[in-house]
């Protein structure tokens, strides 16, 4: 068991098959949003299950959102306060570039000679358009953290029709929540060690042999697989599962946490089983089958946090009214 899979039950009362799965999207610094998930999950669960759940989280906990430092406090004490549940956090992109401007990564793979601003030479030429980090501590900084740190030149993002908040990744709330302005090399002082070591930890793909399901077909019994974007068509999964289970830093962008259209669909080598593949990340809430896609808040104001309960593909929202 990882330090980001914590709790165990009392198997006189429930079998691992028995436990639900609760699977919740992205967060992005909404700690209201997140507070009001959790209890209106609490009361539309058995209690016993819920106290016995896996819960995985998606990733993406800080950006766009104004709290970031608290929700990872709330994520932090969920071990304590559940102590018989199972919590997975997995790795965001937002948060792969958070741990690289605080250069917590996972040390690169090797004989110690490669260096993190390797990963710049396949993007420099956006290096300018997208701002990156200059600051203290840059020259040897992970692509994505001197992405997260930067200022972008541009501040109106096309894609969405919003403003960027500071950077390319809208991290400006996330510096803020520590108490100091974007782009300050100063975070690193202002960070926690216990928040330092919860990004260095996170997970990037975590994967169950047996959950329940509800179909139309009726009750199947599938492998899950929860990765933040998704997993690549025509590559083999073997091969993407061990760069997400080795956490290689090597790669400047992790397509499997960052992809888009790549990544939506279950690859085809999957479908001979019954596999959930389950992501946060697109800005959206989709369920295709086994492939579920929990991310209907997209790190909006007006959006709502969902999560959804397995075996019964529930869906439970922050904005549900709870009688």
């Amino acid at each position: 068991m990882t330090q980001n899979q914590t709790g165990s039950q009392n198997p006189n009362t429930q079998t691992q098959r028995d436990r639900i799965v609760i699977c919740i999207g992205d967060i992005h610094g909404y700690i209201t949003k997140l507070e009001t998930l959790w209890s209106n999950l609490k009361s539309n669960t058995n209690p016993l299950q819920f106290d016995t759940a896996i819960v995985i989280f998606l990733g993406d906990y800080c950006d766009r959102g104004p709290d970031t430092k608290k929700v990872l406090d709330f994520l932090i004490s969920l071990p304590s306060k559940f102590p018989n549940q199972s919590h997975v956090f997995l790795c965001g992109n937002h948060d792969l570039a958070f741990a690289a401007f605080l250069g917590v990564l996972p040390a690169p793979k090797g004989d110690g000679s490669w260096w993190f601003r390797e990963t710049w030479r396949e993007y420099e030429q956006s290096e300018d358009r997208e701002g990156w980090y200059v600051g203290d501590g840059f020259e040897d900084m992970h692509l994505q953290g001197r992405r997260w740190g930067g200022s972008i030149r541009v501040m109106f993002n096309t894609a969405k029709g919003t403003e960027y908040k500071g950077s390319i990744y809208d991290a400006a709330p996330t510096f803020e929540s520590y108490g100091v302005p974007h782009g300050s090399a100063d975070l690193l002082k202002a960070v926690p060690d216990e928040h330092k070591k919860f990004l260095g930890d996170l997970v990037w793909v975590h994967e169950e042999d047996d959950v329940t399901v509800e179909t139309e077909d009726g009750i199947k019994h599938c492998r899950l697989i929860a990765v933040h974007a998704g997993l690549e068509k025509g590559k083999s999964v073997a091969e993407q599962l061990k760069l997400l289970k080795d956490r290689d830093s090597r790669v400047p962008k992790v397509v499997a946490l960052s992809g888009r259209q790549s990544v939506w669909d279950i690859p085809e080598e999957l479908t001979s089983a019954p596999t959930v593949v389950v992501s946060g990340h697109h800005g959206k809430l989709v369920i295709e089958g086994l492939r579920l896609v929990i991310d209907e808040g997209g790190g909006y104001e007006h959006k709502p946090i969902a999560a959804i309960v397995l075996p019964s593909m529930k869906i439970v929202r922050n904005t549900d009214v709870i009688n």
